[in-house]
């Protein structure tokens, strides 16, 4: 019964990205759906705090400064928190850039961003988080006021990459647009939660000060994504504002990236089961969608143990490995529909 239960849940999981791209094509043609979805409801204009963490590495602080300069909106004060950094060069006449650096280094994100709060010279409306590579589009800012002015309180953004010239970089952005659009967009055109990023995340600055961690080890997102979704109506998605991330080029920054996001979805497995719990107790559809989907091990062990499940069954049901091949080969191409129709960039499907 237990290994029947388990066949199921794996194949759900399978076969959600291509329920969501069915829905999506059946739903949605128009641009701008998400945002006629949800009027404005105020014409107050936000001020933003860019924080900025830095650690170690200062190269990429330069560009990013001067895409905050293009912004047409200009409610914003960027802290730069250069963690164990030297800052010497860093030089800037705009003064709404701020250097801030640690008496002591913090080697922690988390960290990084309670020291910048901690510094702001006044009470910003909301706080948005950056890598110290990333990019941001002119627009950017003024995109994501018009969806706190449609009254959400949290707005993960649009991240593409920066560069997709070798092989490692174009891998690693293919995954990216694969979960971008099940975990965000899609989600949001369904009026459901979206998951967040590490980078481009805005959250209203009274709510960001109720997170409460426990540590400061990595996975910081994934603990600020269960109390914010646990909070609020829905966390939202904003397709039209734009940060541009640098993607890993070589096969041991990769390697180390993805052992992270495999231990982070252990150490917090017990959040989102609570939130998926939280979730059937209140029958708030929400919160039960986003713990399930939260609890899918990463995708390679959700495939591999398919694949274990089709062998078995060989021995066992021949017929059950024919639905399990059936579910793969529903996987699969929705994988590649969405990776081909979905990207924001040229080049993703070669």
């Amino acid at each position: 019964v237990i290994f029947v239960l388990l066949q199921g849940i794996l194949a759900i999981y399978l076969l959600i990205p291509f329920f969501l791209l069915l829905l999506h094509f059946i739903r949605v043609r128009g641009k701008g759906f998400a945002k006629k979805k949800y009027p404005v409801v105020s014409n107050h204009n936000f001020d933003f705090a860019a924080i900025v963490t830095a650690h170690q590495d200062i190269r990429f602080i330069p560009p990013l400064v001067d895409s905050f300069s293009k912004q047409s909106y200009a409610e914003f004060i960027v802290y730069i928190v250069a963690d164990d950094c030297d800052t010497s060069t860093l030089k800037f006449n705009d003064e709404r850039v701020r250097i801030i650096k640690p008496e002591n280094a913090l080697h922690a994100k988390i960290k990084s961003i309670r020291y910048a709060v901690d510094q702001f010279v006044r009470e910003h409306d909301v706080i948005v988080v950056f890598d110290s590579d990333n990019l941001v589009h002119p627009d950017y800012l003024s995109n994501l006021n018009d969806y706190f002015q449609r009254g959400f309180t949290a707005v993960q953004t649009h991240m593409l990459s920066k560069n997709t010239d070798t092989v490692y970089a174009k891998l690693d952005s293919i995954g990216h647009i694969y979960n971008t659009f099940i975990e965000r967009q899609a989600r949001m055109e369904l009026g459901l939660s979206s998951c967040i990023l590490g980078l481009g995340i805005a959250i209203e600055t009274k709510l960001y000060r109720k997170v409460m961690y426990t540590d400061s080890l990595g996975g910081f997102d994934k603990k600020l994504q269960a109390h914010i979704v646990s909070s609020i109506p829905q966390l939202a998605f904003a397709e039209e504002a734009i940060v541009y991330d640098e993607k890993v080029d070589d096969g041991k920054t990769l390697e180390k990236q993805r052992t992270r996001w495999i231990y982070t979805y252990f150490k917090y497995f017990p959040d989102n089961w609570k939130l998926f719990i939280t979730g059937i107790k209140k029958f708030n559809f929400n919160l039960v969608f986003f713990g399930f989907n939260t609890l899918r091990p990463p995708l390679f062990i959700t495939v591999g143990s398919a694949l274990v499940c089709l062998l078995i069954n060989l021995f066992i049901n021949p017929l059950i490995s024919l639905v399990w091949a059936g579910v793969l080969l529903l996987f699969i191409s929705a994988f590649i529909l969405i990776v081909l129709t979905q990207s924001h960039q040229k080049g993703m499907g070669k």
